[in-house]
């Protein structure tokens, strides 16, 4: 039915608020431009090369004391809860 031709009508809709700036319905992380892991088909490899020279090359060195910390007081509670005898770690007279 080659006589009639029609075209597609094509959807254009803007939002009653929308600025202009993007699409407004792109999901998208909150520090998706401050990485280097996202947004690249990687392997699974090439992802775990890629966030483990992100996290070497950070600001602060990829070093969180805090971090360190955390999980020393945790793992004493831990050893508190399961009745772990800690004198092995005192020096003996």
């Amino acid at each position: 039915m080659g006589f009639i031709k029609r075209k597609n009508k094509k959807f254009d809709y803007q939002p009653r608020y929308y600025k202009g700036d993007g699409n407004p319905y792109e999901l998208k992380g909150k520090f998706d431009e401050y990485r280097t892991t996202v947004g690249k088909s990687k392997s699974l490899k090439g992802k775990l090369n890629a966030a483990l020279d992100e996290f070497k090359n950070s600001k602060n060195g990829g070093f969180n004391p805090t971090i360190l910390i955390l999980v020393g007081v945790l793992t004493l509670i831990f050893l508190f809860i399961i009745d772990f005898d800690l004198s092995i770690f005192l020096l003996k007279n």
